[in-house]
């Protein structure tokens, strides 16, 4: 993904953030920090540092600059550690400088922010190192949590891994129940053919295939970019790849995890899709401290 393109959903998610530490959603308290507000004088400036207090691979460092100029522009950071950076316990990532309160009320969003992308970014520089040399990618996929997305698959291509579709929106993926509720293979594909005519549609299209006589099929009906072999095993991967003989993109899915994903890539699909990328991985433990 680029981050430039989703910097407005990215600066809503940022602002409901601030919003859910700071304001009442009854509107009958005032909104703020009233712990930073009653401890510290306006002006009081002090200094914080992130303390890496594990190793993986760090991520978020633009996004904590980028939550903090919201809450106070004037706060400033000296950065020693960059998003991607191989980091381990007692790694220093940046200081920050500037008003107490400010920093106070900054410090756990920035936490919660880099410590959820901290953890996917490790997470998926697993599986990439796992498949390395194969020539196999790893993608996520849009099992995110609700309206973070942005901020989950950003992880992700910190981590090494490459962004499937984003949304329901860039790309025509037509999995079981699409081609079920349609009447098969080929009835679903002519569907979108016709229906990417009529409305003029660039889209690239996926389907999802259970066997190898579906992958036959899907062969011989044409109009997709991408098959994808779900559950299959992987000998039966390497008899999809084989049988597609890079006519299409090849994807593999279901239940690879860590142990078995090599004897996957070495099957020979171009990408290997992991929903635990996004839905399973454990935040990486962070720590801001005034210094």
């Amino acid at each position: 993904m680029n981050v430039s393109h989703y910097r407005s959903q990215i600066d809503q998610i940022i602002d409901l953030a601030i919003t859910e530490d700071v304001r009442d959603p009854l509107n009958i308290i005032p909104k703020g920090d009233h712990s930073a507000l009653a401890c510290f004088p306006k002006g009081k400036q002090t200094k914080a540092k992130l303390i890496c207090k594990a190793e993986g691979i760090l991520a978020g460092v633009e996004l904590a600059q980028w939550v903090a100029h919201k809450i106070d522009p004037s706060l400033r950071f000296e950065v020693f550690l960059y998003d991607g950076a191989r980091i381990s316990k007692g790694d220093i990532a940046f200081h920050l400088y500037g008003e107490e309160k400010s920093i106070l009320q900054a410090e756990r969003l920035i936490l919660n922010f880099m410590q959820r992308m901290s953890g996917i970014a490790t997470n998926t520089a697993r599986y990439v190192s796992a498949v390395e040399g194969t020539g196999t990618r790893i993608l996520d996929t849009r099992k995110t949590t609700p309206a973070l997305r942005a901020i989950e698959k950003w992880a992700v291509q910190i981590g090494g891994g490459v962004n499937h579709r984003f949304g329901l929106y860039d790309m025509v993926m037509l999995k079981d129940n699409h081609v079920d509720f349609c009447g098969g293979i080929t009835p679903a594909i002519l569907a979108v053919k016709k229906y990417r005519e009529e409305k003029g549609l660039d889209l690239k299209v996926e389907i999802e295939t259970r066997s190898l006589d579906e992958i036959r099929e899907v062969l011989n009906t044409g109009h997709v970019h991408r098959i994808m072999f779900d559950n299959f095993t992987p000998d039966m991967v390497r008899e999809a790849v084989a049988l597609v003989a890079k006519r299409y993109e090849t994807e593999v899915s279901g239940g690879i995890t860590l142990d078995t994903i090599r004897d996957y890539a070495a099957a020979g699909a171009d990408f290997i899709s992991i929903g635990a990328l996004t839905h399973s991985s454990i935040s990486l433990d962070l720590s801001l401290k005034s210094f």
